[in-house]
């Protein structure tokens, strides 16, 4: 199988509503890279909901959408944070997390319910936010001396590679990031250039 070098995921934070007999579901999506981001969201979102009484969550990682977790905060097993990552796994959708802020109604809405109202927030937070198809891409540092400045720049410009950052001095140095796949064919032409140093840092 060839590796999709492609994924989709949310430019901005997005919001989804969905009422059934009095309770109240409120569905916030947000855009994270990491598992670090989701306890300050949650944290935030609790202060500001003092009142609801389930915060429920779902979230999917990397561009390979290999990794998720899921969170039914109280509600029975299944019905809440399940639904909330099929909604994400049907729209394909990856790095990305949504809360579900639960106001009870006083009438109780049994399982297919439950898992119809968290899944239907989630899939309005979903239809609220703006979807990108985004590259995966590997992130390297380029050293090199002065004078093969122009070889590389002509690189750069041939294969329209992102520079995140750069420095030139007696020696210099470049990040930069390159789609995986045009990873071979740039690397093949980074070895033909003398006097320069490749270091691979990370995968965004």
């Amino acid at each position: 199988m060839l590796f999709d070098d492609t994924y989709k995921t949310i430019t901005a934070p997005a919001e989804g509503l969905f009422k059934d007999r009095g309770s109240k579901f409120i569905a916030f999506a947000y855009p994270i890279r990491s598992e670090e981001e989701v306890k300050p969201i949650l944290t935030q979102l609790r202060s500001e909901h003092g009142k609801a009484r389930h915060f429920c969550w779902a979230l999917r990682l990397s561009p390979d959408r290999s990794v998720f977790r899921i969170q039914d905060d109280g509600e029975p097993s299944g019905t809440a944070g399940r639904p909330i990552l099929n909604a994400m796994l049907s729209a394909d959708i990856t790095n990305i997390l949504i809360v579900v802020v639960r106001y009870f109604g006083g009438t109780l809405l049994g399982v297919p319910g439950l898992i119809n109202a968290y899944k239907s927030a989630a899939i309005e937070a979903i239809q609220a936010a703006e979807i990108v198809e985004k590259t995966v891409n590997d992130v390297y540092e380029l050293t090199f001396d002065y004078l093969s400045m122009n070889d590389v720049m002509r690189l750069f410009k041939e294969e329209q590679l992102n520079i995140l950052a750069q420095q030139f001095d007696n020696s210099c140095s470049i990040k930069f990031e390159v789609r995986k796949a045009q990873l071979n064919q740039v690397l093949g032409k980074i070895e033909k250039i003398d006097g320069i140093k490749l270091n691979y840092l990370n995968t965004v």
